[in-house]
C-alpha cells in the first residue's frame, strides 16, 4: 500500500468527521459567507487541530479567497490542503539521515518504544549503524520490548537491570556507540506525566548528561498519542518548555478521529512533525509530509 494510501486509510475517520461537518454547510449553498466560514473554523477545531491553528488556518484561506476571487465554497476547499499544509515548520525531511544521538521521550503509554524500534530497523535496513539505549529503567517491560526490536533489528543493546540510573544507561550507550562506530543512537526513555515537576527535572538531568557526554549532534522528539486530543498539545507545551524539543512523533492516528493534533502541535511549537504512525506494523511508521498528510486529514472536495 502506497504512503499517501496508508495515510488515508490511517486516518479515514478525521477525514469521514471533517467531511460531514463540511457537507451540513454545503447543503445550505456553496456561498462563501460568514456562516461558511464560521462552520469551516468549527470543523477545524473539532478535528483536534486548535483553535490558534484553526483561526489562523481560515483567516489565511480568507484573505487569499479576496486576492485570489474564489467564486465559492469548493474554491476554498480545493486550496485548503495546501493552507494545513503551511502550518509545518521546515525540519522533517531527512531528521534521522545524519549522525546524531537521538532521545525519545514522552508520557507512558505514548509509543516510545515501539517508535524507538521501528526507527532503529529502519536505519539498519537502511545500512546505518546503529547502537539502542534502554533508559527505562523503571519499567521492566521496557527492557524486554526493547531487547525484542535490537534482536529484530540486528543491532547492539545497552540495558542494565530494572532501577538503574538512566543517566548512567545513557553514558554507557554513548560509550559503547563509540566503540562500535555507531553512526545513529536511540535512547528510549521512562514515560513520565508532564505535570510532574520533580520528573520532568530528573529526565533535565539525564539530558543534560547526555548532552555533555555526546559526541554527536543531540537531538530530543517528543512521541504523543494521537488518541490524547489536545491533551497532546498540553504535553508537546510542558515537555518543550522544560527540554526544548527537536521534533515531534505523532502515533496512534489509527483509529481516531482527532488527526489534527499533529497540526496544533506543530503550530504551536514551531517544530518539525517528523514520523506519524498509522498502525501497528513496522511499515506504518512513515515520514512526514506536510501535503501528503493535509490530503489524508481532510480529502479532496474537487476530486470527490
Amino acid at each position: 500500500m502506497g504512503l499517501i494510501s496508508r495515510f488515508k486509510e490511517g486516518m479515514s475517520k478525521t477525514r469521514e468527521a471533517f467531511r460531514e461537518d463540511m457537507n451540513l454547510i454545503l447543503n445550505r449553498g456553496p456561498a462563501v459567507d460568514d456562516d461558511f466560514w464560521d462552520g469551516l473554523e468549527e470543523a477545524l477545531i473539532v478535528s483536534d487541530m486548535g483553535v490558534y491553528s484553526a483561526t489562523t488556518i481560515v483567516e489565511r484561506l480568507r484573505s487569499e479567497a479576496v486576492r485570489k476571487g474564489y467564486r465559492d465554497a469548493y474554491d476554498v476547499l480545493e486550496a485548503l490542503n495546501d493552507s494545513i499544509a503551511a502550518e509545518f515548520p521546515e525540519g522533517a525531511e531527512g531528521f534521522f539521515d545524519e549522525p546524531c544521538i537521538v532521545l525519545f521521550v514522552g508520557v507512558n503509554g505514548s509509543g516510545k518504544t515501539t517508535t524507538t524500534g521501528k526507527i532503529a530497523k529502519q536505519a539498519k535496513d537502511a545500512g546505518r549503524q546503529v547502537i539502542l539505549g534502554c533508559a527505562d529503567t523503571f519499567r521492566a517491560a521496557a527492557i524486554e520490548q526493547l531487547e525484542v526490536w535490537a534482536e529484530r533489528a540486528d543491532v547492539r543493546i545497552c540495558a542494565r537491570e530494572r532501577g538503574s540510573d538512566p543517566a548512567s544507561v545513557c553514558y554507557e550507550t554513548i560509550e559503547r556507540g563509540e566503540q562500535d562506530g555507531a553512526d545513529l543512537v536511540l535512547i528510549d526513555t521512562a514515560g513520565r506525566l508532564h505535570t510532574s515537576a520533580d520528573l520532568m527535572r530528573e529526565l533535565e538531568k539525564v539530558v543534560a548528561v547526555v548532552r555533555k557526554r555526546a559526541n554527536l549532534p543531540v537531538k530530543l522528539v517528543l512521541v504523543i498519542d494521537a488518541t490524547t486530543g489536545q491533551n497532546g498539545l498540553q504535553q508537546a507545551r510542558e515537555f518543550n518548555d522544560a527540554l526544548d524539543l527537536d521534533g515531534v512523533v505523532i502515533t496512534k492516528l489509527d483509529g481516531t478521529a482527532k488527526g489534527g493534533i499533529a497540526v496544533a502541535v506543530a503550530h504551536y511549537l514551531q517544530i518539525p512533525v517528523v514520523k506519524l504512525g498509522v498502525g501497528e506494523g513496522l511499515e506504518d511508521l512513515k515520514d512526514f509530509d506536510a501535503r501528503d498528510y493535509a490530503r489524508s486529514l481532510v480529502g479532496d472536495f474537487a476530486a470527490e
